[in-house]
C-alpha cells in the first residue's frame, strides 16, 4: 500500500520575516503507522503539519505521498489521501450547519444528496455527536467543535489521519473519547501534541523537533527515557512515567 507512504526529504520552510521554521527536515511514515511530532513551542510542529497536504509550499525540499510528489497538479488526490484536522476547529467549521460542514467534503467528491447524508451520519456517530446534526456550529462547546471538525475529515474517508494538538482545550471525558477513536482508527496516524501520555499510549513511534530540525526518531519509550535528549528539548517524561508526587513512587 505505498499510496499510504509519507515521505519528507531536507524540507525547508523559511517565513517572509526571515524565520527559518524547518531546516533540512527528513523522515518516512510506513502505512499504519502512529506516529507522534513533539517538540517545544516554536519547534516547528505546526509548520511541518501545515506541508503535509499542500496548506504550505516548502521554500525547498520535497514531500511524496506514496508514489506522487506533492505539487499543485497532485494536490487534489493528495488531499483525499491526507485528512487534516486543525488545531483550531473554527478554521474548519465554516457552514450553517453541523450536518452542512460535514456533508461539504462527500458532496465535493460527487457524493448524492442521500449518500452524503447517510455518510454525515456514520461518521457523527463515530465521533459520539449525531444529537448536533441541526446545530449551528458557533453554539457549540469547544470540544463539540473538535469532535465535528473530526467528523468533517472523517467523511472523506482518508488513509492518513494528520491532527494538530488533537486534545487540546479537551475535558477529561472528551480526551478519553478521543483517544478511543484514534485508537479506532485503522490506517496511518500522525499527530503532534504537548500531550505526552496520549502520545506514549498510541504511538509506537516519535519524531522530535528541536529548533526546526529532527533532534531524534524513535521508538517513543526510548525517546521518553532519553533524559538528556528531554532537557535538551525543553520536554519532560509523559506524568505516567514519572514518580507519584505524593509517595515518590514510580508508576
Amino acid at each position: 500500500m505505498s499510496h499510504h507512504i509519507v515521505e519528507v526529504k531536507q524540507l525547508r520552510h523559511v517565513y517572509p520575516d526571515s524565520t527559518v521554521a524547518l531546516a533540512e527536515v527528513s523522515f518516512r511514515i510506513h502505512h499504519g503507522e502512529s506516529v507522534a511530532i513533539i517538540g517545544a513551542n516554536g519547534a516547528g510542529k505546526s509548520t511541518l503539519l501545515l506541508h503535509l497536504n499542500g496548506y504550505l509550499a516548502p521554500t525547498s525540499g520535497e514531500i511524496r505521498i506514496g508514489d506522487f510528489p506533492l505539487t499543485r497538479q497532485t494536490l487534489p488526490e493528495i488531499r483525499r489521501t491526507v485528512g487534516m484536522v486543525f488545531q483550531d476547529p473554527d478554521d474548519q467549521l465554516f457552514m450553517p450547519t453541523v450536518f452542512d460542514d460535514v456533508a461539504f467534503g462527500p458532496l465535493n467528491l460527487g457524493f448524492t444528496q442521500e449518500q452524503a447524508g447517510e455518510r454525515v451520519r456514520e461518521v457523527l456517530a463515530q465521533v459520539g455527536a449525531v444529537h448536533l446534526l441541526d446545530k449551528p456550529p458557533y453554539h457549540l462547546s469547544g470540544g463539540e467543535k473538535k469532535r465535528v471538525a473530526i467528523a468533517t475529515v472523517l467523511s472523506m474517508s482518508p488513509d492518513i489521519l494528520v491532527m494538530d494538538e488533537p486534545t487540546s482545550g479537551l475535558d477529561p471525558f472528551s480526551r478519553r473519547q478521543l483517544i478511543g477513536l484514534l485508537r479506532d482508527f485503522q490506517h496511518t496516524r500522525i499527530f503532534t501534541s504537548h500531550d505526552l501520555d496520549m502520545v506514549l499510549e498510541l504511538c509506537e513511534r516519535t519524531i522530535v523537533l528541536h529548533q526546526g530540525a529532527v533532534r531524534a526518531d524513535g521508538p517513543t519509550g526510548e525517546i521518553f527515557r532519553d533524559e538528556a535528549l528531554l532537557a535538551e528539548c525543553r520536554l519532560e517524561k509523559p506524568l505516567s512515567m514519572q514518580g507519584c508526587l505524593l509517595c515518590g513512587r514510580k508508576q
